[in-house]
């Protein structure tokens, strides 16, 4: 069973982001403060969980949360400042947009930057161990998930609709036949022939 979340005793909201190993598409992250009696027995990390399980959370999470909010950081930026800074960045302009905002933050993963004054916790594997954080976990995924199978119409050769832009083998394929678009993200390595090239 997942806890709610690291401080019982502060507002504390989690944060996730979805999409930074893919070739194509934003990085998007979520943040979310739940109501301190909030419980949910499906709710987990979301790669643990079926898209359907998910699709279903994400009305529940935004209904019951005490303040939420979800942002997508696209190609351009990331190519600026790297998909590191990108995420992290997505996951502190999602947590300035949060009312209240929280005395604690708690994030997925190794990496954050200090945001304002507000203390925060970094959690290895964090969204299979706080709610809340799987929260923020399910709301990045659905909201990323929706935006590649809204530009998969314009470009349905990729199959954003099925891989959301992560580099499988029918991805790069594509990628070989049509070229790059411009929901590609420049600045990585779309190819493994590139890796060869860097090296002549």
């Amino acid at each position: 069973m997942l806890a709610l979340k690291l401080n019982p005793n502060h507002i504390e909201c989690g944060t996730d982001e979805a999409g930074r190993g893919c070739l194509a598409g934003p990085v998007t992250a979520a943040a979310i403060i739940l109501p301190d009696d909030f419980s949910n027995e499906v709710l987990n990390d979301s790669k643990q969980l079926s898209e359907a399980k998910r699709r279903r959370l994400r009305p529940l999470l935004e209904d019951c949360s005490i303040t939420y909010s979800v942002t997508h950081i696209f190609m351009e930026e990331i190519d600026e400042i790297n998909i590191l800074n990108a995420s992290i960045l997505a996951m502190q302009r999602s947590i300035e947009k949060l009312t209240p905002q929280p005395e604690h933050i708690i994030v997925d993963g190794n990496k954050f930057k200090p945001y304002h004054n507000i203390p925060h916790t970094c959690v290895i594997k964090g969204d299979g161990k706080f709610l809340n954080i799987a929260a923020a976990s399910v709301l990045a995924k659905t909201y990323r998930d929706e935006f590649m199978e809204k530009i998969h119409e314009e470009f349905p050769m990729y199959n954003w609709k099925k891989n959301k832009g992560y580099p499988t083998a029918e991805h790069r394929n594509a990628i070989r036949k049509y070229g790059i678009t411009k929901y590609h993200r420049k600045s990585f390595r779309l190819l493994p022939e590139q890796l060869a090239l860097d090296f002549k």
